[in-house]
């Protein structure tokens, strides 16, 4: 029976659902596949069966793991990527445009060439395109992406000292809020609590339900409570001890466990 797998599409693009074909793949494989009127190729992100609302024949589908030969053009296409890199940042300062040019890369087949950029808002890029394409002959997609998308490309440490979680794990980005900060108690200071792309840090959202949880009981920071000693401020919260510490009235300091 045909499997379902998740895919990377290329070294920068997006996730899709695939039709594995019976192949046996593991997460890193690369593999050859169809994609947008033509080859293209990607890396395993998930090798188990997932769910879709579309059924196994209407899928793309995987058309073989990447021999040494398809390696062999893959890492060439990124060594010519490198090359159509600075020709466009040259069109784009040609063309006067308020854009900041990230990186790019070839489909598999090299039919088509894909920029990906920031920029502030919305760029007409119409004649970029027309010039790229003239010179290139190929066809020619740019794709404007978030500073988040950007620090997942480039890669990094964060703050904790480990590989950014968008390098490391994330599939997608998902909302993060300054009320999940608040939640888990750290100093609403940007710098604190930013990541490398300036955004609040992924980590926020994905621990978010595990402080809730932890936190369920507890009293807040800052809050009025009676205790055994007498009545009390809390001046500290640890969610993983379950236990608060309290400022009796006298300034006495005490700790409570609420395990």
């Amino acid at each position: 029976m045909d499997k379902t797998v998740l895919i990377r599409l290329r070294d920068v693009g997006q996730t899709f659902i695939y039709n594995a074909q019976g192949l046996e793949l593991k997460v890193g494989d690369y593999v050859i596949l169809e994609h947008d009127r033509g080859l293209d190729y990607g890396q395993i992100v998930s090798p188990q069966g997932l769910t879709t609302d579309k059924t196994k024949e209407q899928l793309k589908r995987v058309l073989r793991v990447a021999t040494d030969t398809d390696l062999k053009q893959i890492e060439e296409n990124r060594l010519k990527a490198k090359e159509v890199f600075n020709t466009c940042l040259k069109k784009i300062e040609e063309h006067k445009l308020e854009m900041k040019l990230v990186c790019a890369e070839y489909s598999f087949d090299r039919t088509k060439i894909i920029f990906y950029f920031t920029a502030e808002g919305r760029v007409d890029f119409r004649n970029l395109v027309k010039d790229l394409a003239k010179v290139f002959k190929v066809r020619i997609e740019l794709r404007q992406i978030g500073v988040r998308d950007e620090a997942k490309l480039f890669g990094g440490f964060g703050p904790c000292g480990r590989e950014l979680c968008c390098v490391k794990f994330l599939k997608d980005f998902e909302p993060v809020t300054i009320k999940m900060a608040k939640e888990e108690g750290l100093p609403l200071n940007p710098p604190k609590i930013s990541g490398l792309c300036g955004r609040l840090m992924c980590c926020l959202n994905f621990e978010y339900e595990t402080y809730k949880l932890l936190s369920k009981g507890l009293p807040r920071e800052g809050e009025r409570i009676n205790t055994p000693q007498g009545k009390g401020k809390v001046i500290g919260v640890n969610v993983f001890k379950r236990t608060a510490t309290v400022e009796l009235e006298d300034g006495v300091q005490i700790e409570l466990d609420y395990k």
